[in-house]
């Protein structure tokens, strides 16, 4: 048994990049679905790049003529794709090199600034992230008070076309913040925004114009910042509210309500706990700031951001992980482990893949075809010999995207295994 899956893996990761099977049959997988159910031994049937079928493979038979490629997974564990939002994976390479980063344009506010054009498929941070199980990422840009918009894409493919699985999927706002704060002698003081009420009557004021552009467009010349904002007031795109304190989150509640904006999200949400209830009631999901960081303020628990998604997930906030900051899209391979992090601090273990999986499809509007794996989405998943969560245990040995077979190696991983064999390195654990 065991020969027959090694062949079968390296015939896997022999395969041409993006090389689809018609009818793949996954034997004995420990099955986490994303949306909270476990299957231990379970039947997975991928057909024409969708899941076909998910059954308990103690219960179920099936007709080996019947499949192309039957794998054996012996026990190892089944995910759905993991999402990476808010995310500048792709649109930059070398933080320290300014021709690499090609996530900010020139301007306050520019709504019609697309990330999905500037998406590099080639690049060599995306194949380190993709062996964790990231799979996909909203590729969003930066900078102004509206930095543009972002795209869903897959981390593997032949360019930005054959990589995007949802174009312009919203607009991504800075909200002005309300509190400012300085560091002195190693402690932070925090002081009301000076032009928070100013900076605010701007935005309400840019609103007010897409609106009258909406009701007159036919009539006036095409403005293509007024232009891509129309598809947010028309549920066609979401919007992005970056935002962390409590009286910005406050505000930008009052803001939902008073323009109708349809698909309003909040990204960051520090603070979102003391408000969970307002947020619930309102239906806006958050996006929550990285889990591996320090407290805001001073008086914080230590362990602040890593309760943050039990206290969401308690009040039935809907949310999701992300990680915005430094080095972000190196980083985006440690999001499986920030969810175990999260973990750790009180969401179950499902909780936890959700967050990063189907929570995250939800909250993007992808979740009828990705997010989880069951009957009529697409086959994107991976195994791995452990718990995905744990980087201890994290070892991707099959990856599909779309139904198509993607390698479980990068340039890290094969550098590593050029020089053990050279030294004849021997693991001590």
């Amino acid at each position: 048994m065991k020969s027959k899956l090694l062949v079968v893996c390296c015939l896997v990761m022999g395969a041409v990049f993006g090389q689809k099977s018609q009818a793949i049959l996954l034997v004995n997988g420990f099955l986490h679905q994303g949306n909270g159910t476990v299957v231990e031994t379970a039947l997975i049937g991928i057909r024409n790049g969708k899941i076909d079928f998910v059954k308990n493979a103690l219960s179920s038979a099936y007709k080996k003529s019947e499949w192309d490629t039957i794998i054996d997974l012996q026990g190892q564990h089944v995910y759905p794709a993991f999402i990476a939002p808010n995310s500048t994976l792709g649109i930059t390479e070398i933080d320290a090199v300014r021709a690499t980063r090609d996530f900010q344009e020139v301007g306050y506010l520019n709504p019609h600034i697309r990330s999905q054009i500037a998406f590099n498929a080639e690049s060599k941070v995306i194949s380190t992230v993709r062996t964790n199980g990231v799979l996909f990422a909203q590729v969003t840009p930066r900078g102004g008070r509206i930095s543009g918009t972002s795209s869903v894409m897959a981390l593997s493919g032949w360019n930005w076309e054959d990589a995007t699985i949802f174009k312009d999927d919203g607009v991504h706002i800075n909200w002005p913040e309300s509190i400012q704060g300085t560091w002195k002698d190693d402690v932070i003081t925090k002081t009301k925004g000076k032009n928070y009420q100013q900076q605010k009557e701007e935005l309400v004021t840019f609103f007010n114009l897409v609106k009258a552009y909406q009701n007159n467009a036919d009539e006036l010349k095409t403005d293509l910042r007024l232009n891509a904002m129309i598809p947010c007031l028309t549920a066609e795109k979401r919007i992005y509210f970056h935002a962390n304190e409590i009286q910005q989150l406050t505000d930008i509640i009052e803001f939902v309500h008073f323009f109708d904006i349809p698909f309003p999200v909040i990204v960051g949400g520090y603070d979102s706990y003391m408000i969970a209830r307002k947020l619930k009631d309102a239906k806006i999901p958050v996006m929550l700031g990285r889990t591996h960081s320090l407290p805001e303020n001073e008086d914080d628990p230590i362990d602040l951001p890593f309760q943050l998604p039990t206290m969401l997930q308690k009040e039935g906030v809907l949310f999701c992980l992300q990680n915005e900051g430094e080095m972000e899209a190196m980083n985006a391979r440690n999001l499986p482990f920030q969810a175990g992090t999260a973990m750790a601090y009180g969401l179950t273990e499902e909780e936890a893949i959700q967050s990063i999986s189907l929570n995250t499809a939800k909250i993007m509007g992808i979740s009828k075809t990705y997010g989880s794996i069951e009957a009529g989405k697409s086959a994107s998943l991976f195994v791995s010999k452990g718990n995905a969560l744990d980087m201890r245990t994290n070892q991707v040995s099959l990856i599909f995207v779309n139904g198509s077979f993607v390698p479980t190696t990068n340039f890290q991983t094969e550098l590593y295994q050029r020089y053990e064999k050279k030294y004849q390195a021997i693991k001590q654990y």
